[in-house]
């Protein structure tokens, strides 16, 4: 009964981790964030050039509570996209959260 018991939960296991592991790489779940607190006005942060790479802004991310400052960051380039950086756009009353991305 105990090795029924332990087979069935490997068994359980490797189907799950198949499942998880089977999953392309491209597919994510997109999930919206919309509050009714304006951000902050963004920080001003200096990048310079550096040849190869794509500078990602900081921007203010909501925590729940309150917004938090993101530093911005070097991406390695993508031939032939541009990337459009992390934004909060107000529509109506609300504010809504649009992560960065490469287009």
């Amino acid at each position: 009964m105990k090795i029924t018991r332990v087979a069935g939960l490997c068994m359980a296991i490797g189907l799950g981790l198949g499942l998880v592991m089977s999953a392309p790489a491209s597919a994510r779940a997109l999930v919206g964030l919309s509050i009714g607190v304006a951000p902050p006005p963004a920080r001003i942060e200096r990048a310079g050039r550096r040849p190869g790479y794509a500078w990602a802004p900081g921007y203010w991310r909501w925590n729940g509570a309150r917004h938090v400052w993101i530093d911005g960051a070097w991406l390695a380039a993508r031939p032939g996209r541009r990337y459009i950086p992390t934004a909060w756009l107000r529509v109506g009353p609300s504010w809504h959260f649009h992560r960065g991305y490469w287009r």
